[in-house]
């Protein structure tokens, strides 16, 4: 018998044993199911702490057991935001700044705060999205072909060609259901990328400039800036992560002396 086998089948019994039981499947997915409709309501009902009983043990360490935990629910919740048509790339980026979160909580109850926080922030977004503007499938394809190429040149007679329809067509259908051309879109996007790579991780602004398929440097300055109204080295020594405080994730305010 394979060793991981024994293993399952060591745990099985252990599990049975102790009358452990993990959450009931069907249960489960419907909390998860409320997030997806936006139902805050219905997520404070069926919302279970991190670690409690029938969520499994993953870890002997009760903080890493708790932000494994937390790691798979938000997983969960961004897969079901996204089927619920939350866009792709706002939905992954919530899902990895919580994540980012996650790991550098040092204590159970800044977990289980944050694990509140996230949750109701997925399904306020969610609600929002449910009561507001709701877009035809070809947009939505369109957004997530942007979302999934930003690191590469991106023509719309290309999307046109993977939503199967004409240039002309797709671009007045995105304009009137979204209020920016497809090419704004994309800038936008790429912006947006942009300053969560500079905020969260230690590629330069000539990387992540390259990364994000400008034609240039003084491209991507002139076009950051332009959504943002400062340069990308400004953003950077502005919102980089060694000016937010480690423990409380705020801000450090510097006094100048």
């Amino acid at each position: 018998m394979p060793q991981s086998e024994k293993e399952l089948t060591y745990k099985s019994f252990m599990n049975r044993e102790y009358a452990f039981k993990h959450s009931p499947f069907e249960q489960e997915f419907e909390f998860y199911d409320y997030v997806r409709l936006g139902d805050a309501d219905g997520v404070k009902k069926h919302m279970t702490p991190l670690g409690s009983n029938g969520t499994g043990i993953l870890s002997e360490d009760r903080l890493r057991n708790l932000k494994y935990h937390f790691v798979i629910t938000i997983a969960l919740i961004t897969r079901f935001c996204v089927e619920g048509g939350m866009e792709m790339e706002t939905a992954y980026t919530l899902s990895d700044l919580y994540i980012l979160k996650a790991d550098k909580c040092s204590s159970a109850d800044e977990i289980n705060a944050l694990h509140l926080e996230a949750v109701m922030d997925f399904t306020n977004q969610m609600n929002r999205l449910a009561h507001g503007t709701i877009y035809s499938k070809p947009v939505i394809m369109t957004m997530d072909y942007v979302y999934d190429n930003l690191h590469s040149k991106i023509s719309e007679a290309d999307i046109a060609e993977y939503v199967s329809l004409s240039p002309s067509y797709l671009s007045r259908l995105f304009k009137k259901e979204v209020g920016v051309s497809i090419s704004t879109y994309i800038s936008v996007k790429r912006v947006e990328t942009a300053q969560n790579m500079l905020k969260y991780s230690d590629y330069s602004p000539l990387d992540i400039g390259n990364y994000l398929a400008f034609t240039s440097h003084s491209h991507f300055i002139s076009t950051f800036k332009k959504y943002t109204g400062m340069t990308p080295n400004e953003f950077r020594k502005k919102y980089f992560r060694s000016n937010w405080d480690k423990t409380t994730g705020k801000k450090v305010t510097k006094t100048a002396k």
